[in-house]
């Protein structure tokens, strides 16, 4: 493959360059796993910044949005894209296409992630820590990372690429970059110093200053023989097996993380005085679900009155950094115990808004919630399953926090209530045949029977939950 020599991207405007990428881009861009906008048309493209990392690589911050800035969420990509005459057999996957005009004529354009030499030169730069352009590469200085690690590239994930290298470490790539230090980054350093041993720390990390200060990528050990929870959930199921142990243990290890997160970041006040305004956003929420989801308007008004008692409690317990998207996908059981994994949060909530302190029971309902998605992927549906996890996973978080979340049913209604309905847009949208899932749900909490997982069965397809990636 030709490098790229004459003209050399990386001397030309931003401008110039999009006229070589801007068609190829309109049309790959909605096919990725990761790019928000499912549906919609890419009409507006901006390149905010390029790199050239070796002469046939680009790095590049692309805003599908109006505006040249990162802070639209939703709106700015990190790509990296190879440039060459001949696409080599092996790499035809990584296809972007054929430029026909600017400084790329002729020229085929693809993900450079998919292809090993461009994956090693990103280990290699984050060996040798140091900047290109508004690039700046660094490490943990204790840490020895070795060379000539054979990268690969992992097929499961929806909004980030991760390479592994040689089974020791893996490199998340963030897809969707927003301005601000990512959760994913900042929170495992954090519970790092503190001593938590149930998040994998980073050993290496990369970030741009240009147009505005992000997060780009964070390296960690891999645990190679780890299985996510949800698979583990789903084999039990299958087995007829019970949970519960797992459950209680996985309990524990939630109150642990929250323990740490609550002794490395300074707590919010107790969540009383904060309780109507976050009432009221989970009602905005449900009203414009409803909206979209008409088979929620049946259940509206029984919802509601979870939010209306959210909002005159006193839980009298301080918030504090938590997790945001907690479920049975986003923990691996590896060496006979849990890891928590993922901190970025919801990649379509702002950053400053996910960093911001909640209550920790917001992660549990996830959790339970997850437990839920699990008894309901499976034919027969069995809800003695979800029952029994869910008061195994709460009584190893209070054996753990010294707390019951279920102490306070209100709080835990509410934020079960707020997860069912954002599980039912994204159901709604996404994949239909999964909506009588979250609808069991919904029917259940609009009828205030927290002892119940009920409902009747609606079998739906048997593959990865949406709560997963």
């Amino acid at each position: 493959m030709r490098k790229v020599i004459s003209p050399r991207p990386s001397g030309h405007s931003p401008a110039h360059l999009l006229t070589s990428l801007a068609d190829l881009l309109r049309t790959w861009l909605p096919e990725q796993r990761w790019f928000a906008g499912k549906g919609r048309r890419v009409t507006e493209l901006s390149l905010l910044s390029v790199t050239e990392l070796h002469p046939a690589c680009l790095h590049l911050l692309v805003s599908t949005g109006p505006g040249a800035s990162l802070s639209q969420p939703g709106d700015c990509y990190q790509l990296l894209l190879g440039v060459g005459d001949v696409l080599p057999p092996r790499l035809a996957h990584a296809r972007i296409g054929r430029a026909c005009e600017g400084p790329l004529a002729g020229l085929t354009v693809y993900d450079a992630l998919q292809e090993p030499r461009s994956a090693d030169l990103l280990l290699e730069r984050l060996r040798t820590p140091g900047t290109a352009g508004p690039l700046r590469f660094e490490r943990d200085a204790k840490v020895s990372l070795p060379a000539g690690l054979t990268p690969r590239l992992l097929d499961a994930e929806q909004s980030n690429t991760s390479v592994v290298y040689g089974d020791a470490y893996i490199l998340k790539v963030f897809r969707r970059v927003q301005p601000g230090i990512n959760p994913d980054l900042e929170v495992p350093w954090a519970l790092a110093r503190q001593g938590c041993t149930r998040v994998p720390a980073p050993v290496a990390w990369f970030r741009t200053s240009q147009p505005q200060v992000a997060t780009l990528g964070v390296l960690q050990p891999f645990l190679p023989d780890a299985v996510d929870g949800w698979t583990l959930g789903l084999e039990a199921l299958s087995a007829g097996r019970d949970f519960r142990d797992e459950a209680y243990e996985l309990g524990r290890a939630t109150a642990e993380v929250h323990l740490a997160l609550a002794a490395a970041f300074a707590p919010g006040a107790p969540a009383g005085h904060g309780s109507r305004r976050l009432a009221a956003a989970m009602t905005e929420r449900l009203d414009a679900t409803s909206r979209s989801v008409p088979e929620l308007l049946p259940y509206v008004d029984g919802l509601r009155g979870a939010f209306d008692e959210l909002a005159v409690l006193d839980s009298g317990r301080p918030v504090q950094r938590i997790h945001g998207d907690l479920h049975l996908g986003q923990v691996l059981r590896a060496r006979e115990r849990w890891f928590v994994i993922d901190f970025e949060g919801e990649p379509a909530r702002p950053i400053a808004e996910r960093r911001q302190p909640q209550s920790p029971v917001r992660d549990v309902a996830g959790m339970l919630r997850s437990f839920d998605y699990a008894a309901r992927s499976r034919h027969p549906w069995r809800p003695e399953w979800a029952r029994r996890s869910r008061d195994a996973y709460c009584a190893g978080y209070a054996a753990q926090a010294r707390w019951d979340p279920r102490a306070q049913p209100e709080l835990l209604r509410a934020y079960e209530t707020d997860r069912a309905v954002y599980e039912a847009l994204y159901e709604a949208r996404h994949r239909p045949d999964w909506l009588p899932v979250p609808m069991a749900a919904i029917a259940r909490l609009a009828e205030h029977d927290p002892a119940s997982s009920g409902g009747p069965h609606t079998p739906v397809p048997s593959f990865h939950s949406a709560q997963g990636g």
